[in-house]
């Protein structure tokens, strides 16, 4: 019996219990910090947009590798077949990029190895990628957030799967707009049950349903005010 399949018989046995991510979050190192800000959130929520308002004030970034990632487009035709290398394809780049953060002291990055598990986990649990792909990933993955300590600041941009779909469809990457509402509705059900668990670091929650930071001066320095008073506290 794999990992995979021990994780889920738990799970079984304990409605309610959101059992897999507790487990994971338990891996950390959390002796000592890193200086970094981590923004996250569900696919166009506007975590790039916000890292980069960031680097206005300042902030060194560390973009999500997605740009020169060879496997991003063919994993959206093709989730069943991708969904391994591409997992294995931002854990290692996510381990690199939070190395490199973890040296500089105004870093912020989009998205993070603290995360990456939850793409994992959601396309294990939809059968797109197999319980012994799983198993293997999260040996890795464990084994190198072993090396990881808290970020100074996780940032989580929650927001209801209706507005990130709105966004995805605004910016019209023609491979995103392929996929069906199911997969959002997953992916923003995993993140909301990742950040209920999640407690090794400070967190900021910001609900951007009803703001518009991009756009909005007034909402920006909004969300700028949130950040820098719960950086004042840390």
């Amino acid at each position: 019996m794999g990992l995979s399949d021990i994780i889920n018989r738990i799970i079984e046995t304990k409605e309610g219990e959101n059992l897999f991510y507790y487990n994971i979050l338990k891996n950390f190192n959390t002796e000592g910090g890193w200086p970094m800000i981590v923004v996250d959130s569900v696919v166009g929520a506007g975590k790039s947009s916000l890292m980069s308002i960031l680097e206005e004030e300042g902030f060194i970034s560390f973009p999500e590798p997605v740009i020169d990632n060879p496997l991003l487009e063919k994993f959206y035709h093709n989730r069943e077949r991708y969904s391994f290398p591409l997992q294995i394809f931002f854990l290692n780049r996510r381990f690199k990029h939070i190395k490199e953060a973890a040296k500089i002291e105004n870093s912020v990055m989009d998205r993070s190895i603290y995360g990456d598990v939850i793409f994992a986990r959601m396309l294990n649990e939809n059968g797109e990628m197999s319980n012994v792909e799983f198993d293997l990933y999260i040996e890795l993955f464990e084994n190198m957030i072993q090396h990881c300590h808290p970020p100074k600041l996780m940032i989580y941009l929650e927001c209801s799967v209706d507005l990130g779909i709105k966004r995805i469809n605004k910016r019209g990457r023609s491979y995103e707009l392929i996929v069906e509402r199911e997969y959002w509705e997953r992916l923003n059900k995993n993140y909301r049950e990742y950040f209920a668990d999640y407690s090794f670091s400070p967190i900021l929650r910001i609900n951007i349903d009803n703001i518009d930071f991009e756009n909005n001066l007034k909402d920006k320095e909004y969300v700028l005010s949130l950040i820098r008073q719960t950086l004042k506290t840390i």
